[in-house]
């Protein structure tokens, strides 16, 4: 029961058709972050770091890392037939981004 009431109200708060799309909406988003915790090692080793250390390694880590997730995450929602939602959420995401930078009047 307590599942059901999860599902139902991600399917609310990400205006979701039905309860299966709700599920492959994280489905997408398990198979995204497991893939970006695979990927890691082999990028961060493609540019000499083990891990991630310090202020340049967090660095490092945004600047390499966060564009393979948003990639990957339109990959797999257009996999999972979920593309628009997640087209969407990415123009939503940038545009909240934007805003943080934006000069205030």
């Amino acid at each position: 029961m307590a599942k059901n009431k999860f599902l139902k109200r991600m399917q609310e708060k990400w205006e979701l058709k039905s309860i299966f799309q709700t599920i492959m909406v994280l489905i997408v988003f398990a198979f995204t972050g497991s893939t970006v915790l695979f990927l890691k090692p082999l990028v961060f080793g493609l540019v000499g770091l083990e891990s991630i250390k310090g202020v340049w390694g967090v660095l490092l880590y945004i600047l390499l890392i966060f564009p393979l997730y948003q990639i990957l995450i339109l990959i797999y929602g257009f996999i999972f037939g979920q593309f628009a939602f997640f087209w969407n959420w990415e123009k939503q995401f940038f545009y909240r981004m934007g805003r943080l930078f934006k000069k205030r009047k």
